[in-house]
């Protein structure tokens, strides 16, 4: 934990050098954000189908199916969005930077950058750490209207509400908070899963088989703490509004 501390301190301070080291930046960018679109959309829109259909099922017993799009509205945006967008961007995201700098650490070529005189986190962690939090709240973004367009198709064919009322019901009741909910939760998450996995990919040894060590570990330890962290956000969030 205490070398992890300094890992993640020396990180946020080399963001001083983001101007020498934006190509970098721009780089992962598209390989944390652009790359992962597909996987996004594809997450977002069966979750978003899975709510209404499962949501609306049980409103439909108390004479409430109108409201669907409300409950999904607010599952999406305020939950399921953030936390499926992190679990998502923690396998694939994190896995490559494990992976990728597990591989740099066995090949000694972050030792050769120290012995050029280049400081490999400001290099290699800290572009990583700025691209994911560029790249993460507009990915999250784009689930939660996806999740959203998704499940007015389901509320449309599956439970036959018609669509001037599903979108009425998802955005009437939408308010300040529920979107602070959503979209705080991205940036902590990016955090979260760049920090974890270039820091199992920095400690990798033993060879090919540390290599893959490490790329598990960082997948799942961040996993874990990307739903850890999607709980207690919501609470501190809920509790103080």
């Amino acid at each position: 934990m205490q070398n992890f501390l300094f890992f993640s301190l020396r990180s946020f301070g080399a963001m001083i050098w983001m101007k020498r080291y934006w190509s970098d930046i721009t780089t992962q960018m598209y390989a944390a954000g652009t790359s992962s679109i597909v996987i996004v959309l594809v997450s977002s829109i069966s979750i978003g189908c899975l709510l209404t259909m499962e949501v609306g099922n049980q409103l439909e017993s108390f004479g409430a199916k109108t409201l669907t799009g409300r409950a999904t509205a607010l599952s999406v945006i305020r939950e399921m969005a953030p936390m499926v967008t992190g679990l998502m961007l923690a396998a694939r995201v994190g896995a490559s930077f494990a992976s990728e700098l597990g591989a740099m650490k066995i090949s000694e070529q972050i030792d050769a950058l120290r012995a050029f005189g280049t400081d490999p986190i400001a290099k290699l962690v800290m572009p990583r750490l700025v691209a994911t939090l560029i790249m993460f709240l507009p990915l999250t973004a784009v689930s939660c209207a996806v999740g959203l367009i998704g499940g007015s198709f389901v509320a449309q064919g599956y439970h036959n509400i018609d669509p001037g009322f599903y979108w009425n019901s998802v955005l009437a009741p939408l308010e300040f908070h529920d979107f602070l909910v959503g979209f705080v939760k991205p940036p902590v998450f990016a955090v979260a899963i760049t920090l974890v996995s270039c820091f199992n990919g920095f400690s990798a040894s033993g060879g090919t088989v540390g290599v893959g060590q490490s790329t598990v570990k960082g997948i799942v330890v961040s996993s874990g703490l990307v739903l850890l962290l999607n709980f207690y956000i919501s609470k501190l969030v809920l509790e103080n509004l």
